[in-house]
């Protein structure tokens, strides 16, 4: 997982000799020289400023107008940027689930680059960065990843989502269909703390229907008020698709309370 965490998933970056650099090849040559060669964008240093500006959105809440001031360029530019990223495959948006709310929600989607590779490759670092916050976005879309290709390759009805209250109570990922309603938060952390299982509890809270998951960088698998919480590895390389996430894991797990 460490390794796909810094140089992602592409097959052609992770089957070179140097997946480093072919990463950084493949970000300058495919994400700007090809889109400006195709004409698909007039302005490439404003698209480059964009492709940096916007990798500080992956994993959290698209502010579109934030965007724009960061990478100088008109709002109705950016949308039209998104466009083009969304229109190229090279990334995705996840919805508010607001399926039956009973608290006030925010209405903006989640913004995540299709591959966690292309974004630790794009996403700037400096002094005030801190590599564990950027470490954490890397892991949530690499856990994205996989649940879109469960759907997807087990031709799954089901809807990918997240659910964020207006005062900031979040779960990072919904997933809900026929047979299916699983809320998972994704934690960059060897250690479990009560304030982790804060917004899975709020969901449960609403939709006890639902199962909730804790997935860490730790080895253990818990069970903590009715949350299981499993090391992401694990659940990563178990994800099998078209069948059930996790099924039967809850079985022999240790139980507790969270500090």
């Amino acid at each position: 997982m460490a390794a796909s965490l810094q140089t992602g998933l592409v097959p052609l970056i992770t089957s070179s000799p140097d997946p480093r650099e072919t990463l950084a090849s493949y970000v300058a040559l495919y994400l700007r020289e090809e889109v400006q060669m195709e004409g698909i964008v007039r302005n490439i240093s404003a698209f480059s400023r964009f492709l940096e500006a916007v990798s500080f959105s992956h994993g959290s809440t698209l502010n579109i107008s934030e965007v724009a001031r960061e990478c100088q360029v008109k709002r109705k530019t950016v949308d039209n940027y998104l466009a083009v990223l969304d229109d190229l495959l090279l990334s995705f948006q996840l919805p508010v689930f607001s399926r039956r709310a009973k608290r006030h929600l925010v209405s903006h989607p989640k913004f995540y680059y299709f591959d966690s590779g292309v974004f630790r490759s794009v996403r700037p670092t400096g002094p005030l960065d801190s590599p564990h916050e950027i470490d954490g976005a890397g892991l949530e879309g690499l856990v994205a990843q996989h649940l879109r290709a469960w759907i997807a390759y087990g031709n799954k009805n089901c809807n990918l989502s997240y659910w964020r209250t207006k005062s900031g109570v979040e779960v990072d990922f919904i997933l809900y269909g026929q047979d299916t309603f699983l809320a998972i938060e994704v934690k960059n952390s060897a250690k479990i703390n009560r304030k982790m299982l804060n917004g899975l509890t709020a969901f449960r809270a609403d939709y006890p229907e639902a199962q909730a998951f804790l997935l860490y960088r730790g080895n253990e698998r818990r069970l903590i008020n009715n949350v299981l919480c499993l090391p992401c590895e694990r659940f990563l390389r178990d994800l099998v698709p078209g069948q059930p996430i996790a099924a039967g894991s809850s079985d022999g797990l240790g139980t507790g309370h969270a500090k």
